[in-house]
This record gives C-alpha cells, sequence and structure tokens, in this order.
C-alpha cells in the first residue's frame, strides 16, 4: 500500500494509541522504501479522534494547578492533546500538499514526504510517552476537557501550504519552545522528575519541527518569487489572530533557523 494512503489511514483512525502506532510504523516502512506515491488521496478536514476528551472553548478549560497529581495530571494531558492533533496535523499536511505543484522535481517532493513522515513519528512518540505517564498516575488521554485551538488552525490554512507552513510550525510549534522550559521549571519545583523528562525529550525534538516548517516555508517563498519575510508577515496577519506572545525562546528559534525578523516585528 501506498505511503499516502498509509497516512490517510492513520489520520482517519479514531483511536489514538493506533493512530501513534501507524504514524511510527509508517515513517520506518518510508525509511526502507523511499517510493514516490502515484496515488494522492484527496483530504479532508475530519480527522479520526475518540469521543473524549470533551471539546470546550479556551476559555472553559479548567485551569491546571501544579501542586496536585491531578493538578499535574491536567497539564500533561493538555501536552497530549496538543501532541495528538500534532500528529494528524503532520499527517494531513502530507496528504493534502504532497501534490502541490511548487515540487518541481521528484527529489523535493520525496524530501517533504520524508520530513513531515518523521515530524509525524516524532509527534506519534511524545504522543505515547505523555499517555504512559497519564495511565501510570490513574488517568488518560480523555479524562479532561480539550480545546481544538490546533485544528482550527489547520482549517484555516486548509488551502495553501504556505498558509499552513507559516502558521503550524513556525507560530504554533515555535509558542511550544517559548512556553516549555517555564512548565519544566514549574514541575522540577513540583517535584515530578517524570514529566521533566518528557517535556525535555519533546522540548529539543520540537526545535527540529519548527526548522522544517522555516525550511519548507523559505522553498515555497523562493518559488512563488517572495520575500520570505514579509511573505511570512502577511500571512500570520491574515491567518492568525493577535500578536505573537514574548517572552521568545530565542536560542531554540535561532536553532530552528526561524529568526527575529520572521517574528519580533509581529509581536
Amino acid at each position: 500500500m501506498e505511503v499516502l494512503v498509509q497516512a490517510k489511514q492513520a489520520l482517519d483512525c479514531p483511536d489514538p494509541e493506533a493512530k501513534a502506532e501507524q504514524a511510527i510504523q509508517l515513517y520506518e516502512a518510508w525509511q526502507e522504501s523511499n517510493a514516490l506515491p502515484s496515488e494522492y488521496p484527496a483530504p479532508n478536514m475530519n480527522p479520526g479522534r475518540p469521543a473524549k476528551p470533551a471539546l470546550v472553548p479556551p476559555a472553559d478549560v479548567p485551569r491546571r494547578r501544579m501542586g496536585s497529581t491531578k493538578g499535574k495530571a491536567a497539564l500533561m494531558h493538555a501536552v497530549a492533546h496538543i501532541e495528538f492533533n500534532a500528529i494528524n496535523l503532520a499527517l494531513d499536511l502530507l496528504i493534502r500538499f504532497s501534490s502541490d505543484d511548487v515540487f518541481e522535481t521528484d527529489l523535493n517532493r520525496l524530501e517533504f514526504i520524508t520530513d513531515w513522515l518523521s515530524v509525524a513519528s516524532d509527534e506519534a512518540r511524545h504522543f505515547s510517552m505523555v499517555n504512559a505517564y497519564l495511565k501510570e498516575k490513574g488517568f488518560e488521554y480523555g479524562t479532561f476537557p480539550a480545546h481544538n485551538g490546533l485544528w482550527d488552525a489547520a482549517i484555516d490554512t486548509s488551502r495553501d501550504i504556505a498558509a499552513r507552513l507559516a502558521v503550524a510550525p513556525m507560530v504554533l510549534e515555535a509558542r511550544g519552545l517559548d512556553v516549555t522550559p517555564q512548565i519544566i521549571e514549574k514541575l522540577r519545583k513540583n517535584n515530578d522528575p517524570e514529566a521533566v523528562l518528557i517535556l525535555e525529550v519533546i522540548l529539543s525534538e520540537e526545535v527540529q519541527h519548527v526548522y522544517f516548517g522555516t525550511k519548507w516555508f523559505n522553498f515555497v517563498a523562493e518559488k512563488r518569487s517572495k520575500d520570505a519575510v514579509n511573505y511570512f508577515h502577511d500571512l500570520v496577519r491574515s491567518h492568525f489572530k493577535g500578536a505573537l506572545k514574548p517572552p521568545f525562546n530565542k536560542i531554540a528559534r535561532f536553532n530552528a533557523e526561524l529568526y527575529e525578523d520572521f517574528y519580533l516585528p509581529l509581536s
């Protein structure tokens, strides 16, 4: 079965653990075959998801206090929800945009597929790590309500690869680089070394995900004869509500080649 057909099956899978396993196996199989697709399944904006967690407006998600086991579990549940949505985002990006005309050579297309399959696999592994943590504490993914902000952004950028790259990895995932160190410190102070270790792994690997966003955004901008920085500003202003909020993790962003001229003017 071809890679994008399998990616579509993983995207449509409603079981989070099965989805994660399929994403990991898909990348492993791709590394062995690496065959250019001949089938490009039609994308849709309704990925498979379980009945829980209940999806509520962001303002209705309960505050998470890290002084209790339940509070720390609620925080890590929010991380699990982000990682679950990130699996879907990476798979949708592949299915939706691998056939885009911006890829003028097979080599470009293969590289794009490889990068985002690796991201889907990483996000799946992150989800599995956090879900195992939750189960060890007597909870599971779906225990707490969550919001759908990440997927709302996917819907809003579903018609243009440049908009998707600008908003998903370069704004939303980059925000994760900014806030995760502060969360790690709070968890460390609240004596949760297991959660700290998980978030340190996620933080270190998310740098590459933001880098892939920047890399492919710059590629698309060049193919469209656009100035990358100005193009990014235009797309973010069109597809993202509000300003980008400091403080910024400038070192992590620099390592992802997301330089200050991209984000500081939008803050």
